[in-house]
């Protein structure tokens, strides 16, 4: 089922700076591009442990607790968003031995693959791109670079794709994960370009361009901040990015801050609705006011928490109890642009003229 996006709890700012050490991020302020980096870099290298190659932290940070809610790991690539999963996995009782099809075990996937760093430490043993999937989707993904596929030679049971890439600029074999997990992908990536800025360069992989500044070679940049832009920081992420901390000492700057994201990598202006809901309407929209009407395919009244988003991921506005007392939301004089509302798991892009 639909992972609520920052919205089951409490907001965005205070979720998160709650868990965020004081101090944590000083000497960002006022910095962008490589500076910018270069100084995440050295605050996600300070205090990171290496935990070794285990399972331990999965059963701590990979746990169904958004979806289903059934305490079962909570896999990208069997998780199905708008209904029931076509399978679940036990934490530790399902971890892979041997398999010859989905839904048999989980492994540890490397997000960015192994091979493109030769198994070198932490980045093997890094959590925050370590992630419990199924074994044998994870194999069919293997070593290739995520990307959005145009002919697919081969599809998992929640729609993850391999095939031909459709990007312009690249034409090899690519993975695409389904549009609920591509923002989770793209900041796991931005994160380990960020803590590994001093050796990516070294690094093979067609995603890369060689550099330690611009690391992502066209079109993956723009895909992933594309990506980013699409899918905002989730609940999920949060909860995750502080268990791995907690563990491991060192936190991904790009969930506790996703506007790091346009300040070093730049925004892109493409917007595919297809990856936002169409159970939720806004009106008017464009918005001419500050006032908007919004309605639903179920009882808005259910939600606790509304928020809005622009388009590089910051919240923009959060509200409290938004549906109690009819169905119209009041703005914060937002500036002209594009904006997503998200409320449960229903969400929406609107623009304010």
């Amino acid at each position: 089922m639909k992972k609520s996006i920052l919205l089951s709890l409490i907001g965005f700012s205070g979720l998160v700076m709650a868990q965020i050490p004081t101090g944590h991020y000083d000497g960002t302020d006022n910095l962008s591009g490589t500076a910018l980096k270069t100084k995440l870099s050295q605050i996600e290298a300070s205090g990171h442990k290496d935990l070794g190659y285990n399972w331990a932290v999965f059963a701590t940070a990979d746990r169904d607790n958004y979806y289903e809610k059934d305490n079962s790991v909570l896999d990208i690539y069997s998780e199905n968003p708008k209904g029931a999963d076509p399978y679940n996995f036990t934490i530790v009782t399902n971890q892979c031995g041997n398999y010859n099809g989905e839904g048999v075990c989980y492994n540890r996937e490397h997000t960015i693959p192994k091979s493109t760093f030769g198994d070198a430490r932490p980045m093997h043993n890094d959590y925050h791109h370590l992630l419990a999937t199924d074994g044998y989707v994870n194999g069919k993904r293997s070593n290739w670079p995520y990307g959005e596929v145009g002919t697919a030679s081969w599809t998992s049971k929640n729609g993850s794709k391999l095939g031909n890439s459709k990007l312009n600029g690249y034409g090899g074999t690519v993975f695409e994960p389904i549009d609920e997990f591509k923002g989770d992908i793209a900041r796991i990536y931005f994160y380990f370009a960020t803590r590994y800025e001093n050796q990516i360069q070294s690094f093979n992989y067609d995603m890369y361009d060689g550099t330690k500044t611009t690391v992502f070679a066209e079109p993956f940049r723009s895909m992933l901040v594309k990506w980013h832009q699409q899918d905002p920081v989730s609940q999920k992420e949060i909860d995750r990015n502080n268990a791995v901390a907690k563990l491991q000492g060192n936190r991904n700057a790009y969930v506790d801050h996703p506007e790091f994201v346009a300040k070093i990598w730049g925004t892109v202006l493409a917007v595919d609705d297809a990856s936002f809901s169409k159970n939720l309407t806004i009106a008017p929209n464009p918005v001419k006011g500050n006032v908007i009407a919004v309605t639903g395919d179920k009882d808005l009244k259910q939600f606790k928490k509304a928020m809005i988003y622009n388009m590089v991921g910051q919240n923009v506005q959060t509200i409290e109890n938004p549906f109690q007392n009819g169905n119209t939301i009041t703005l914060n004089n937002l500036p002209k642009g594009i904006y997503i509302l998200k409320t449960g798991e229903l969400n929406t892009k609107f623009i304010v003229d």
